[in-house]
Order: C-alpha cells, then structure tokens, then sequence
C-alpha cells in the first residue's frame, strides 16, 4: 500500500492544480488521524497512567505507614494484590491489551513484594539476589504476554542482576567482560525478536521496542570500549571491539536492507564516540581538542547529508 506522507501532499498541492477539499480529504485519510484513533489511544493511555500511579500509591502507602502495620499485615496486602492483579488477566480475556497492562502492573507489584519482604525479614542478601528472584518469577509472564512494555522491564531486570551480580559477589570480573556481556545480552534479545516473528507465529515487535534495544546495546558497546581505551591492558577490550565490530557491520546492512535510518544514525555516532575517545587518548592538547572539534562538525555533517540523501532515496 502506496503511504502518502504529509510533504508529498503539500509539494504535489504546490506545483498542481489539486483543489483544496481533495487536499483535505487526503490529508484526513492518509495524514491525520481519526475520531476512532484518538479514542483508542486515549483509553490506553488513561488505563496505563492509573495502572501505573496505582502501583506509585501502593508504594508510597508502604512507605508512609511502614512502622503502624504488621509484618503480616504487610505482606499479606500486597500477596492479595498480586493475586487479585493475576486473576483479573483471565476476566479480561475479550480485551488482550488490558489483559496484557495488568499482567504488567502484576509484575511490578512482584518487585514490591520482594522489596517489603526483604525489608520486614532483613535477609540480608545481596541486591542482586532481589532483582534476580524478580527476573525469574516474571519470566513466564513475559514470555506469554510477549508484551513489549514488560519485555523492556524484564530485560532491564536482567541488565541490573548483571551489574549487581559483578559488582557484589564476582569481583574477579574484569569491567569490559561485564560491559562485553551487557553487549551480547542486550543484541542477543535485540536478534532474536527481530528475526523470530519470520519464523514463528508471533507478533512483529514495535520499532520503538527493537529500537530501545539496539541503542542499549550500542550504548554498553560505546561507553566499554571508551572506558577501555581510557584504562587499557585488559584483554577484553579486544573482545569487545571485535564483537562491536561484527555487530556494527551486520546492524549497517540491516539497516541498509530494511531501510531503517535508525541504525544507520546510532552505529556511525557510536564509531564517532569511541574515534573521538581514542584521539583524546593519544593526547589532550589544545591541537588534539581542536581536530577532535574539527572532525567531530565534519563526520556529524557528512553522517546527515548521507542520512537524508538515503532517505529521499528510499522515499522516491
């Protein structure tokens, strides 16, 4: 189906003769969008602020009258609420989406739990063994729903535990192993729910959801191999900028392949990064700052033009 963006509309109504209430009608159909849109995205977006402060209030209700309520007490409100949360999903099964919002608030409410649990019973455990216990208790929930607003706290949950995890109990990890790590993670997931739907019967991800994926990926890729380069002699430097360099050519051709300018504009800005953070390195003097300057306006400029030469490309 031929997508008629809002400038096509306005150039072709500039230099032709189209009268103004087809250029309206056309707008209306192609541009605009309508009554029943509007409503739709209204009533999620009103069901997802009050799930989403009614979770804000059960926290800030533990907080506040923390020392007036019994530990069983406690508990046992926000077991209830889990409980009550999780079996509203299968009443609701007419409208899959608010099925899939509270399966959400759910989840969060497991975090809370957790989190009054460790603090009436001082367990004394590390912080990662809380966001683990949370990862994995949710895991189920996430994989059924396959719901992309619980994928993105699963999968944070899991960068989390990683951090914690390497910071609290695997203290012979070196930085760029877990910042390597981050990285495979992340692009792992990133991989697989862009290439799963062609082979199995699930939904097609949001853009913003592989989109949220592919910049945090490139994001732990970018500030370890800066970090690296600052600090050297660690051999997963290497590691990691080889894999950076497989990833980086493979997300240039999907990019180029899907036409999505999205990777075609965070990948160069990454290599930018980390040439700019290599030539700081060699040396800090007023000469070095001004050519990193210098290449920086250069390789910025050149990486827009290409960006929108490609585009009008891709939409011609």
């Amino acid at each position: 189906m031929l997508k008629i963006s809002r400038e096509d509309i306005q150039i072709i109504g500039e230099h032709s003769n189209w009268p103004e209430k087809s250029i309206s009608k056309a707008l209306r159909e192609h541009v605009y969008s309508s009554k029943a849109s509007w409503h739709r995205f209204i009533s999620i977006f009103l069901l997802v602020l009050g799930v989403s402060f009614s979770i804000l209030g059960i926290v800030f209700f533990f907080a506040y009258n923390w020392d007036s309520l019994h530990k069983f007490v406690k508990i046992g409100i926000l077991e209830s609420l889990v409980v009550l949360a999780t079996t509203a999903v299968f009443f609701t099964w007419k409208k899959p989406l608010v099925q899939k919002i509270v399966l959400t608030a759910s989840a969060m409410l497991v975090g809370v739990l957790y989190a009054v649990f460790g603090q009436v019973y001082q367990t004394g455990a590390n912080a990662y063994d809380f966001f683990l216990g949370w990862t994995l208790f949710i895991t189920i929930w996430a994989v059924v729903s396959n719901f992309p607003p619980l994928w993105v706290i699963y999968i944070g949950l899991i960068n989390i535990t990683v951090v914690l995890y390497a910071e609290q109990v695997a203290n012979d990890w070196s930085e760029m192993f877990v910042f390597a790590l981050l990285f495979s993670i992340n692009t792992l997931f990133l991989v697989l729910f862009l290439w799963l739907p062609k082979f199995l019967p699930l939904k097609t991800s949001p853009g913003w959801f592989t989109n949220v994926l592919a910049l945090t990926a490139i994001s732990f890729s970018t500030i370890g191999i800066v970090k690296g380069i600052g600090v050297g002699h660690d051999d997963f430097l290497a590691v990691l900028a080889v894999m950076a360099l497989v990833v980086y050519s493979l997300g240039i051709w999907y990019g180029l392949a899907m036409k999505k300018s999205f990777y075609l504009a965070i990948i160069p800005f990454s290599v930018i990064i980390i040439l700019s953070s290599f030539l700081l390195h060699e040396s800090d003097g007023a000469g070095m700052l001004l050519a990193i300057g210098v290449f920086i306006v250069i390789s910025v400029s050149l990486l827009i033009r290409f960006l929108n030469k490609i585009q009008k490309i891709w939409t011609s």
